[in-house]
């Protein structure tokens, strides 16, 4: 029996090469291709792209994007027991697939890639979120990659693009939207995956900007942020005291109130903020 693709059903891959997700390297393994098509499909127009992939585990995203069109597919992958099967997928779309094998957190995939770029993976939940912020923390703006279209736990998907006065806005939303515009673009159920996890997960879309969203620098900002959202419970004039002598008078530049929290802030008044203070020569 083969697929679409003319290659074995993912259940066949895995116990063809033996391949039990580990719960040490975060696997939980997607075996429905119409699934994984439809994953493939929200990251747009493949055909004139290079992809990265991260955690690729048996192919079963990486034939989809393979499928979808994408000029080449990098795909990073720590497990060695991946490899055979992976190798299977590249011989059959004659060489189009490329698999590094590391650790994502450690390896350099540009020398691999050229532009455009894509990041699509159902990224490992054990490193999701720092792989997210090492992607939105480049040298210098824009990035390399173009768009980003992860799967993430769906408490996470939903700080990305979470808005102020709720629970689940935060530091990972103002860096998200600062220099993204993202969006949740499909939920996935516990039962898609083998071994089913035990939370729902969720699709998120960051389309880059070309430009953050609102003049700041990264460094003050980020500074800006941590600190008010480490403390969120308190005032602004209490949680950021230790940033300035006259805390409360950049708040007031930035048209912030200091007895506001850092979850009733907009971005781009924490933006403001990120200005005055650096006009203040923190």
């Amino acid at each position: 029996m083969t697929t679409l693709d003319g290659l074995p059903p993912l259940r066949e891959v895995i116990n063809t090469h033996d391949l039990r997700a580990k719960k040490s390297l975060g696997q939980n393994f997607l075996l429905d291709l119409n699934l994984t098509g439809k994953i493939a499909r929200q990251a747009g127009d493949l055909s004139a792209c290079d992809v990265l992939e991260i955690g690729p585990g048996p192919g079963g995203l990486t034939r989809a994007l393979l499928m979808e069109g994408a000029r080449k597919v990098v795909a990073i992958e720590q497990d060695p027991r991946c490899l055979p099967a992976l190798a299977e997928v590249s011989e059959h779309h004659n060489g189009r697939l490329q698999v590094l094998q590391g650790d994502a957190l450690a390896i350099n995939p540009l020398d691999h890639l050229q532009q455009p770029v894509r990041i699509v993976a159902n990224l490992p939940y054990n490193v999701g979120t720092e792989l997210l912020t090492r992607w939105l923390s480049p040298p210098d703006w824009p990035p390399f990659w173009q768009s980003l279209t992860l799967m993430f736990q769906k408490e996470v998907a939903q700080r990305i693009v979470a808005k102020p006065r709720t629970k689940a806005y935060g530091r990972l939303s103002i860096l998200c939207q600062w220099l993204t515009t993202p969006r949740i673009v499909m939920e996935i159920p516990p039962a898609a995956f083998t071994p089913p996890p035990k939370v729902t997960s969720a699709v998120v879309h960051l389309e880059r900007r070309e430009t953050p969203a609102f003049a700041a620098d990264a460094k003050i900002l980020n500074h800006v942020v941590a600190k008010a959202f480490g403390q969120r419970r308190k005032m602004l004039r209490a949680s950021l005291k230790s940033l300035h002598p006259d805390i409360e008078d950049c708040l007031r530049v930035a048209d912030i109130k200091p007895t506001q929290r850092a979850e009733e802030i907009p971005l781009e008044n924490f933006c403001m903020l990120a200005r005055a203070l650096e006009n203040a020569k923190i």
